[in-house]
C-alpha cells in the first residue's frame, strides 16, 4: 500500500499539487485521472521518488519516504516496476535483452537464472516466441507486453504504469487492461495507472484518484464513478455521448 497525506508540489510560483490525500490499495489497480494540467503526471513522478514534494508524506508499506536514507531510497526504487507511455524500450536490443537488462543492473543473478525469470515473465505475458525479435519487428501490443514484462522481471511490490494504453486500438488496449490488472492481483502489486482512457476506467478501476486543478476531486471505483453527482467528474469521465449513455443505462438499471 502507498499512503499519501497533504502532499503540495509546486515550480517556481506555480503550485501545481495542492494538498493531496489519499492512499493506493494493494493488490488492487489504482488509477488517477484527470485532464490535461490536472497534476497527474507531476504526482505519478512524487509517487515514483522523482519529484521532492515541498509539504506533506509518502509512505510506501508504512515507511516514510521523508526518513529514508539514500540506500534505502535506492533499495525502494527497485522494488518499484514501471510502464512507460511509449514503452522505452531499446531498439538495439532483442525482446529477451529488453526484459533481461533490469537483472543485469541491479541483481547478483547468474546466466542461467536471468534466462529462467525472463523466460518466466514472458510466458507470463504470452510473449514466449519472442525472444529474439527486436522492437521494431513487433506491433505495439507486443511492445507493451514486453514494457510488462521487464517492469515485472524483478518481482517489484509497486507498479507504475504511465498511459499503458496510449497508441494501441480499443481491442489490444482491452488486453492490455486485463493483463496488468491480473498481474496486480496474482501477485498482490500496488499498482498505480495515470489514465485518461475512459475503457480504463470503467474496466479496471477498483480505486480511482480524479484530479483537477492540482486538488483531489473525487475518489471512489468504477461502480461507485457511475453513482456520483460532482458535476466535474461527470462532466469530464461523460464527456461522450457513448458514456453518457452507457451511465444513463446503468442508473435506470439500478432503478
Amino acid at each position: 500500500m502507498i499512503q499519501v497525506e497533504n502532499l503540495h508540489k509546486s515550480f517556481g510560483e506555480t503550485h501545481v499539487l495542492k494538498g493531496i490525500s489519499t492512499s493506493f490499495e494493494q493488490g488492487k489497480t489504482n488509477l488517477i485521472i484527470g485532464q490535461s494540467g490536472s497534476g497527474k503526471t507531476v504526482f505519478l513522478k512524487c509517487l515514483l521518488g522523482l519529484f521532492e514534494p515541498e509539504q506533506g508524506d509518502i509512505r510506501y508499506s508504512g515507511q516514510l519516504y521523508a526518513d529514508l536514507s539514500r540506500d534505502e531510497r535506492r533499495d525502494l526504487r527497485q522494488d518499484m516496476g514501471m510502464v512507460f507511455q511509449g514503452s522505452a524500450l531499446f531498439d538495439s536490443m532483442t525482446v529477451e535483452q529488453n526484459v533481461r537488462f533490469p537483472l543485469e543492473m541491479f541483481t547478483k543473478k547468474n546466466k542461467e537464472e536471468m534466462k529462467e525469470r525472463v523466460d518466466t515473465v514472458l510466458e507470463r505475458v504470452n510473449l514466449e516466441d519472442a525472444h529474439d525479435k527486436y522492437p521494431a519487428e513487433i506491433s505495439g501490443g507486443m511492445k507493451k507486453r514486453v514494457a510488462i514484462a521487464r517492469a515485472i522481471v524483478m518481482n517489484p511490490t509497486y507498479l507504475f504504469c504511465d498511459e499503458p494504453n496510449s497508441g494501441l486500438d480499443p481491442k489490444t488496449a482491452i488486453l492490455i487492461d486485463n493483463l496488468i490488472q491480473e498481474i496486480t492481483q496474482e501477485f498482490n502489486i500496488t499498482t498505480v495507472i495515470n489514465t485518461h482512457d475512459m475503457n480504463s476506467v470503467m474496466e479496471i478501476g477498483e480505486k480511482i484518484i480524479f484530479l483537477k486543478d492540482g486538488f483531489k476531486e473525487w475518489e471512489g471505483t468504477n461502480n461507485e464513478i457511475f453513482k456520483t453527482d460532482n458535476d466535474a467528474v461527470t462532466n469530464f469521465v461523460y464527456s461522450s455521448e457513448l458514456f453518457k449513455k452507457v451511465r444513463q443505462m446503468y442508473l435506470e438499471e439500478r432503478n
